[in-house]
């Protein structure tokens, strides 16, 4: 456990320092949308609709026209001829992918019950809720196509009937056609070893802690926009592109935002709705959603199912990896959705060395909520399956699972190391963390004790689950993101103002939405420029002081948008370096830089950052040509992803009589490569395992026969307490990056990448004596029971129980 002790003197680099952020966040005392006033600013609360594929016959507005407090009323007929495009969507992934428009008020049809059908204005929230009542909707009910392998069955109802089918788009990976690697059906026939498994990723929901929510003031010069968002930047751009405004015109503000975890990627109808709206009236509106219209309405994460067969020679090597994935988009498209499948196409391979492979996806529309990112973003899927399959493959060998890994695994000499999906890994050492991390678990013993419970019958059965893993992170290089006809770039861009006091001021792209930044920036240019800790400010998510950026997603910030921070605070030294020189009449060849100080060599001349500044700010004695300012701006491209990786291991008790799980034990080591802050590190790991250990055990959106969201409040959608979850045991290994300057690989993703498939696998080999080589997610006590009793649980084998729900509920009281 990091230390939380505030540290002492030395680079601030590696300390564990508390966060600036804290005191605001943890006590409230900050602005969140939600809490903005704006003077004569009216509210709106959105109709939605009960039935998931309707038509809609007519809508009776009237009387919410005469409640009290009421504006205005809206349709999606009032709002549409300003917003004819539809909501955007930024990643085509194939030139022949079927893309409907979205809405951003259903106007004929409603493809999924949350839709929004109309809107009301009104002087407070209360008022606006309470006139929804009063809207008459007429509904015409249409069939219903849910789950992926019925949306394209022949003759399946279609979610949109224009389109002709509820295939969205195939996108198919080759290593013989991409030439990185050898046929995999030459790979299927040849093998001594073939196995096949099916697994589901349920679909979730990113129940982050603030609901969504945006003001828009239309009456100054530029219309301002607060929006609870990870994504200013893009949203301003894609805000303007949508509804035809100037996008210097355009302002967006995110505030400090309660979490995000890729629910806050998107571009929202509500956005869209909200501006408008507050153009037509001429005065600044707030929506804010409740809590149950996070549930239906906000995007939802996941919902694929993984066909995956696996080669091997008998003696454990493995010879080939072929995928086939059918991936929900729900109704619609989202911003980056359909996307999110293809980012995990490079992963399936993970830290193994695969001689041929091969990936196919397809999407598909369901008459359900879009998914789009969720933490982790097509990466946790792709690890869950790989690691899945390598424990049953080393079941099928006879082998430990443990073994079959470092006997495939990349070794630490081999770095860089090509991949067969094309990627190079730039460094690593999955050796040093397995070893720590089975250290620390103590394998060796638990593996015994497993042995004897077996052996005396214990009822309650020890299992121990295996995730050795990597990920891409740092999204991303923009020529990578190009190739795979993504809209935008993975730049990030960053600047630094030299205060005539020498204090500093930081401006990111990298709008923070919990991570930490202000705290990392800080130590980072501490030790750069020599100025103190406290005397750094960051700036952030405003696109106004802001004006550049590709924003927070994909475990970017630190390995883009420091390393922006790290070029812009050397070009502020390159400007004052002969501003010192002319200072101190010497040459700059005879300079250093050290401590915030320029000194000539061999003497104990010098002068500091600060010194500098206020000459630069007085410009009474600055050499010729040179201008007054140190102030310095950077944008920076990747030319690679960075590649962080672990070993977490998980001690499982499963009750064979009742089914329930209990966490024994938890272990993981991370490489994240140098970390700026350790504190800020394991607090993302930390809140990372707890997300994949929900997957694992917990979490599951679940919609009845029509289409209705059976899970839509957390009574029915079971998210974990700290009380359900272990004590985690944490540490790391660090195989610094390559490919920038600081050797950070980043970490916001890696707790909930590795963690699921770690449980699940704990599980299933509780179990496995029972002749259960897969449960389906989440593995509830009814779940495993019935799996101990009858056999696997697999894709749709009890898909329609409600994600555990009261069947998780321990008899203590505590979800378990």
């Amino acid at each position: 456990m990091t230390s939380t002790i505030e540290p002492e003197a030395g680079p601030e680099i590696g300390k564990a320092r508390r966060r600036k952020e804290d005191e605001r966040l943890i006590t409230g005392r900050t602005r969140w949308t939600d809490n903005l006033t704006l003077p004569g600013m009216l509210h709106l609360a959105v109709l939605r609709s009960p039935f998931a594929h309707a038509k809609i016959v007519s809508i009776d507005v009237a009387g919410a026209k005469s409640a009290p407090g009421v504006v205005a009323v809206f349709t999606g007929k009032d709002l549409d001829p300003e917003s004819a495009i539809g909501m955007p969507c930024a990643w085509p992934i194939t030139p022949d992918m079927k893309s409907p428009r979205r809405p951003i008020l259903a106007s004929d049809t409603v493809n999924f019950a949350g839709e929004g059908v109309a809107v009301v204005v009104a002087r407070t929230p209360a008022e606006a809720h309470d006139a929804l009542e009063a809207i008459d909707v007429e509904y015409d009910e249409l069939p219903v196509v849910l789950g992926l392998e019925n949306a394209l069955a022949e003759g399946a109802p279609l979610v949109h009937e224009e389109l002709g089918t509820n295939q969205n788009a195939v996108w198919v990976f080759d290593s013989a056609d991409a030439g990185t690697g050898s046929s995999v059906e030459d790979a299927i026939s040849n093998a001594e070893v073939v196995v096949k498994r099916r697994f589901r990723q349920q679909r979730l929901i990113p129940a982050f802690m603030e609901p969504r929510a945006c003001v828009v003031d239309p009456t100054g010069s530029q219309l301002v926009m607060w929006s609870a968002t990870q994504v200013p930047h893009i949203l301003k751009t894609m805000t303007a592109a949508t509804l035809g405004l100037p996008e210097h015109k355009v302002r967006v503000i995110a505030p400090d935002v309660g979490g995000g975890f890729g629910g806050k990627i998107a571009v929202l109808p509500e956005e869209m709705m909200s501006t408008l709206i507050a153009r037509r009236l001429g005065k600044p509106v707030k929506w804010t959603e409740t809590r149950s219209e996070t549930m239906v309405a906000a995007h939802h994460g996941r919902d694929q199912i993984q066909d995956l067969t696996i080669t091997a020679n008998r003696d454990g090597t493995v010879t080939g990896l072929k995928v086939e994935l059918l991936a929900d988009m729900g109704a619609y498209l989202g911003l980056v959705g359909p996307g999110v499948p293809i980012l995990g196409a490079f992963m399936f391979n993970a830290i193994y060395k695969f001689p041929a492979y091969h990936f196919a996806c397809t999407n598909v529309f369901t008459n359900t909520t879009l998914t789009d990112a969720y933490r982790g973003a097509g990466r946790p899927e792709a690890t869950f399956g790989i690691e899945r399959i390598m424990d049953e493959l080393a079941v099928e060998l006879g082998m430990d699972p443990m073994e079959l890994r470092e006997k495939n695994w990349i070794n630490h000499e081999e770095f860089p190391f090509t991949t067969v999906a094309g990627l190079t890994y730039d460094s690593g050492n999955y050796e040093a963390a397995t070893a720590k991390a089975k250290e620390l678990f103590d394998y060796d013993g638990l593996r015994r004790e497993q042995k004897e419970r077996r052996e005396s019958g214990d009822p309650v059965q020890l299992g121990i689950g295996i995730s050795t893993f990597t990920e891409m992170c740092g999204l991303a290089p923009s020529r990578v993101l190009g190739s795979l006809d993504y809209a935008a770039g993975g730049w990030e861009h960053a600047e630094i103002r030299v205060l005539p006091t020498g204090k500093i001021e930081v401006i990111t792209g990298a709008s923070a939405h919990g991570q930490g930044h202000e705290t990392a920036w800080s130590q980072i240019v501490a030790d750069k420029l020599g100025v103190p800790f406290e005397d750094i400010e960051v700036l952030h998510g405003d696109t106004q002081s802001s004006h550049k950026g590709m924003d927070t997603y994909g475990s970017r910030s630190l390995v883009v948008g420091g390393i922006a921070v790290i070029n812009a605070a050397d070009k502020v030294l390159a400007k004052a370096k002969p501003i010192a020189a002319h200072l101190m009449e010497c040459s700059e060849d005879d300079l250093e830089f050290e401590a915030g100080a320029f000194s000539v060599k061999g003497t104990d001349s010098s002068t500091s950052i600060q010194d500098i500044a206020w000459a630069v700010f007085s410009a009474h004695n600055l050499p010729d040509g040179v201008e007054p300012s140190l102030d310095s701006a950077d944008t920076f491209d990747p030319e690679n992803f960075s590649f962080p990786h672990g070993t977490h291991l998980c001690a499982a008790e499963v009750d064979t009589e009742t089914g329930r799980v209990r966490l024994r034990s938890y272990v993981c080591v991370d490489d994240v490569g140098v970390a700026v802050n350790p504190l800020i590190v394991e607090g993302q790991v930390h809140g990372g395992l707890a997300q994949g250990i929900a997957q694992a055990l917990f979490e599951e959106a679940v919609h009845d026969e029509g289409g209705t969201l059976t899970t839509g409040t957390f009574a029915d959608y079971l998210l974990p307490s700290a009380a359900d979850l272990p004590e985690f045991t944490t540490d790391r290994t660090e195989t610094p990056s390559t490919t920038n300057p600081l050797g950070a690989k980043g970490v916001g993703e890696a707790g909930t990448i590795a963690s699921t498939p770690a449980v699940v696998n704990a599980v299933i080999d509780a179990v496995r004596h029972f002749g259960v080589n897969d449960i389906e997610m989440p593995l509830t006590p009814m779940r495993v029971w019935h799996a101990i009793r009858h056999g696997s649980t697999s894709a749709g084998g009890l898909g329609s129980e409600a994600g555990g729900g009261l069947g998780s509920i321990d008899a203590s009281g505590g979800a378990q």
